[in-house]
């Protein structure tokens, strides 16, 4: 099992595997959640997969087992910065605009995280495992990237899951039904040391 780290600056290095990290978004989001999102050839996509974020897959022979997309607070591509806080802004129709007890950051040490999935084959002794991969990963890019915070929109159960692989959160919004399951806005602070 591998993590790696895609940037627009280094696809050309890693083969398809942006490809098929975006194949396994659509599996797990479209066909598995029945999300309403944007697709084309097998794969899904949106306005925040831009030069400025960052993918992260766990993979394994060519299948990607969990993967994130990072993206810099401080983003922007036309009228759109990143998802949490156009959602707050009310550009976006599928996520409440109350998703945030404060307005949220513009911050180059803040990072989003969003797209976080699992993919549903992965079998039950191994999640951890792949959970905790994907999360090293994430904290090795931010940190990587300057970021010393972490905010994400994520199922209320992930929180503790993290809290159990040694990750400081703390929720900085209301519980939300979105897209039928209970999520909640965190913040991550990243420690000197992964563990």
């Amino acid at each position: 099992m591998q993590t790696t780290t895609l940037s627009f600056g280094n696809f050309h290095t890693h083969g398809e595997l942006f490809a098929y990290i975006l194949r396994a978004r659509r599996e797990s989001f479209i066909v598995q959640r029945k999300w309403d999102l944007p697709e084309a050839d097998g794969m899904e996509f949106d306005q925040y997969d831009t030069p400025q974020s960052r993918w992260i897959a766990v993979h394994h022979l060519g299948e990607v087992l969990a993967g994130i997309r990072m993206t810099p607070t401080t983003a922007r591509c036309g009228i759109y910065t990143y998802m949490i806080r156009d959602a707050q802004l009310g550009l976006l129709d599928s996520i409440p605009a109350d998703l945030l007890h404060e307005e949220a950051p513009v911050d180059p040490h803040v990072w989003e995280t969003s797209r976080v999935f699992i993919a549903h084959h992965v079998p039950a002794k191994l999640r951890l495992q792949v959970q905790a991969q994907l999360m090293e990963q994430m904290v090795r890019t931010a940190r990587d990237e300057g970021a010393t915070q972490l905010l994400g929109l994520c199922p209320r159960a992930w929180m503790r899951w993290m809290r159990r692989l040694g990750y400081q959160t703390y929720h900085v919004g209301p519980c939300l039904d979105i897209g039928g399951s209970m999520n909640q806005a965190i913040m991550m602070h990243l420690r000197e040391s992964l563990h």
